[in-house]
């Protein structure tokens, strides 16, 4: 069987360049995507993202490449969202507005607080933070397999997601004491707040497990 490829979901907001060199670092087979023909060719898909959430939105609808993601992820095809590829999976978001997203985690989208405790906090989110594992949720069930509990990510973000249920929650992060979800993970769906891109080795190992399990579906799929 042929190796398994890749799409990079590209709507003209994404950080391509350093997801592809993360790619071609971790070996996977990976391409940049425009339009919902070439997303059908996929066997996975990286969706990444900078920006507003509204704006992302209507590119993808407008594209129609949220109807052509919606439909894989839900026949089985795995999904890797990064930063605001995370918070589009969502039901909805609360940033300037409310907007839809694409449903495929219940939950929404929301600022992150500036005042903590009664201490002021800095918003947007800029740097290190360390991933947290919450209780009774081990990581080797997920792509941060491998990655130690308490590991520092990179992160850059204004706004965090809510899932509906805490399921789904496998590591969380602290902004000034407030804990929030930082990656989710569910059936063929793993996503995160941070970077992995650009977190180093540790990062880099979220990029290969997603590799494996892309290949392991695939392979089930022959």
């Amino acid at each position: 069987m042929s190796k398994a490829r890749i799409a990079i979901v590209d709507y003209g907001m994404g950080n391509l360049f350093s997801v592809q060199r993360a790619c071609d670092v971790s070996g996977i087979d990976a391409f940049v995507a425009r339009g919902p023909d070439e997303l059908e060719r996929a066997d996975g898909f990286i969706l990444p993202g900078i920006g507003a959430f509204g704006t992302a939105m209507r590119e993808l609808n407008e594209s129609g490449m949220s109807t052509s993601l919606i439909q894989a992820a839900r026949s089985g095809k795995p999904l890797l969202g990064i930063c605001l590829g995370l918070q589009l999976l969502m039901t909805e978001s609360h940033e300037f507005g409310r907007h839809l997203g694409l449903d495929l985690i219940p939950g929404s989208v929301r600022r992150l607080p500036e005042l903590v405790d009664g201490e002021r906090v800095k918003v947007p989110q800029v740097g290190w933070r360390q991933v947290h594992a919450p209780s009774a949720k081990p990581w080797a069930q997920s792509l941060l397999q491998g990655v130690a509990n308490g590991t520092f990510m990179y992160f850059v973000h204004s706004y965090y997601v809510e899932p509906m249920t805490k399921d789904c929650v496998v590591a969380v992060t602290s902004h000034g004491g407030y804990e929030y979800c930082s990656a989710i993970a569910r059936d063929n769906i793993f996503a995160c707040q941070f970077h992995p891109e650009r977190s180093g080795g540790e990062g880099l190992r979220i990029y290969a497990n997603f590799a494996a399990f892309v290949e392991q579906r695939n392979i089930g799929r022959g």
